[in-house]
């Protein structure tokens, strides 16, 4: 949770701040989902969502900075050789990007950070191993503590804007592992990665 909170406070500030060419907006979309990094399974892009809120206050000409703050969903369809379950990531994320717009496009690029409220798998696992026979059975449970709670993530994307709508694409790459698997065995593999191709449209208002 620390990880948010200079990410929050900063934005806070800017929302606070009397600042020209400034706009408050909200926003959402779909993300396509995977998480990267699983040995012996076949990781697939699974579609969830995200919604949010943004604030972008122009710096010099058509470079601003948007800081973000999303409720955002991820995770994959996860396929073995036993095993065909679903892992779903529920995340607040916090963006701080980089905005140049020309005419009606934009490009944006900046840092993301993340923190885990909960997973849950569902499907079919490995749900023990003994004396090295393993056995899998259908659950639908939570599988928060097999994550780390923090993700750190570089983001970019573009868009055009109408007025007070935007439209989006971004692509979301994390960089630090979030597996927190104690004791690996089977296909459990050490590194995990986010990866999320995103869609949205955002209403903006303000000057």
């Amino acid at each position: 949770m620390k990880a948010l909170v200079l990410p929050v406070a900063a934005l806070l500030t800017l929302a606070l701040a009397p600042k020209a060419h400034a706009q408050f907006g909200v926003k959402g979309g779909v993300n396509f989902a995977q998480l990267q990094g699983r040995s012996g399974e076949d990781a697939s892009y699974k579609t969830f969502y995200h919604v949010g809120i943004l604030y972008q206050a122009n710096i010099l000409g058509p470079l601003s900075i948007q800081p973000e703050l999303q409720y955002s969903v991820q995770g994959s369809d996860l396929k073995g050789a036993f095993t065909d379950y679903e892992t779903k990531l529920h995340y607040f994320t916090v963006p701080v990007l980089a905005k140049v717009t020309l005419g009606p496009i934009f490009v944006e690029a900046g840092p993301q950070f993340g923190y885990l409220v909960s997973a849950n798998e569902k499907g079919q696992v490995q749900v023990s191993n003994t004396n090295g026979s393993a056995s899998y059975g259908q659950v639908d449970q939570s599988s928060t503590g097999n994550y780390k709670r923090g993700d750190f993530s570089l983001a970019a994307g573009a868009g055009l804007k109408f007025s007070a709508l935007s439209i989006g694409a971004r692509y979301v790459a994390g960089l630090n592992d979030i597996n927190d698997v104690k004791n690996l065995s089977g296909v459990n593999d050490p590194r995990l990665q986010n990866r999320v191709f995103q869609l949205y449209a955002a209403i903006q208002f303000g000057k």
